[in-house]
């Protein structure tokens, strides 16, 4: 057996991470040699205890392999190992890198020019505006876009950098035939179409659980130059991306919320402890070192046409009759869903018909 297959097939062994995997890598003399022996011998393992040890004895890794390899092809999986070259060099600097990765789609090289973009799953009005801008902005920009492809901040995140025709790049908590919410599977395939990539270090078939997902956010943060958190509460899981960005020198950047929204309480808490704090993405390119100006279409001298807008866009614009006018406000008498209003307005922002002023109130610039 290749020390690659051997690193596939520890893989599949629960309860075999990095630490464990050097360690039988070391014992047996490489990753191809640690299978086919008897209970005794692993248990002479530090933390290597019987149940671990008899599943070991007992792992069929041929015929686990195989099977492993066959669901990949089926679904179109690239496996990419410690052992092969174009796995990410910036993994390789973890405490604890992924002994594989499944790729669907096409894999950026990293770290250059990539973000992450995470926040919580109830966000506000405002962190949807915002979270749909920076991350629109950053992939307009040439930065790909990497969130967890979870319902609220990550699912405004990737949408606004396919929007934006961007890279963008989604890490999962479970294997690729699990990708979770289910609602996302659609947003999943469109990442894919869009020369992004769905990426997880779980085998296929291994379904989401609670204890993943915190593992997955490590690779989130790893892979990208800096991580920015754009509404969070203090205990959810863009926090724990956050700590494990500085954890690895990574730069943090947090959107400030308003302090009785306890959504933003961990978005203020990051600032304090000093975070780089933003207001728009073009804050973080300078951070970054790459600040560029944005390509948007030419405005025309004159007012919009009717095929510059579309139904709900003509109704924006309408609106914007009696002056400015805030995100909620607009949503209020409009009735439309979150996700169209913030495409539409993106839309006439690119198009510079409107613009988003300091006070966060829209406005026309024709």
């Amino acid at each position: 057996m290749t020390d690659r297959d051997g690193c596939i097939a520890l893989n599949l062994v629960p309860g075999i991470g990095f630490s464990r995997f050097q360690m039988l890598s070391e014992w047996f003399g490489a990753p191809g040699q640690v299978f086919n022996h008897a209970v005794e011998e692993y248990e002479k393992l530090k933390n290597f205890g019987p149940l671990l040890s008899a599943r070991l004895a007992e792992f069929d890794p041929e015929i686990a392999i195989a099977a492993e390899l066959e669901l990949a092809e089926r679904g179109e999986v690239d496996i990419i190992t410690l052992f092969d070259s174009d796995y990410p060099q910036i993994l390789r600097e973890l405490a604890d890198p992924p002994l594989c990765l499944y790729v669907r789609g096409k894999l950026p090289r990293f770290p250059e020019k990539a973000v992450a973009v995470v926040g919580t799953r109830r966000m506000s009005a405002y962190g949807a505006r915002m979270s749909d801008q920076i991350a629109g902005t950053a992939a307009a920009m040439g930065y790909t876009v990497v969130s967890g492809l979870a319902m609220g901040v990550d699912t405004v995140a990737h949408r606004a950098a396919i929007r934006a025709n961007g890279i963008t790049v989604a890490v999962l908590g479970a294997g690729l035939a699990h990708v979770h919410p289910k609602e996302n599977i659609p947003l999943a395939r469109e990442i894919i179409e869009h020369n992004g990539a769905v990426i997880s270090e779980f085998p296929i078939s291994m379904p989401p659980s609670r204890q993943n997902f915190p593992r997955r956010n490590r690779i989130v943060a790893a892979l990208c130059q800096g991580t920015i958190v754009t509404e969070a509460g203090l205990d959810s899981g863009a926090m724990i991306t956050a700590r494990l960005a500085i954890e690895n020198n990574r730069e943090i950047f947090a959107l400030p919320g308003n302090v009785d929204n306890p959504a933003a309480a961990g978005c203020n808490a990051l600032i304090r402890e000093g975070a780089c704090l933003i207001e728009r993405f073009e804050d973080v390119a300078v951070a970054l070192g790459s600040c560029v100006s944005i390509p948007v279409a030419k405005r025309d001298p004159d007012m919009p046409t009717d095929e510059d807008m579309d139904e709900l866009s003509k109704s924006i614009w309408k609106l914007l009759d009696n002056g400015e006018i805030g995100f909620d406000e607009m949503q209020a008498a409009l009735d439309v869903d979150t996700g169209a209003l913030l495409a539409a307005l993106m839309k006439l922002e690119l198009k510079m018909f409107i613009e988003l002023t300091p006070e966060q109130r829209y406005r026309r610039m024709v």
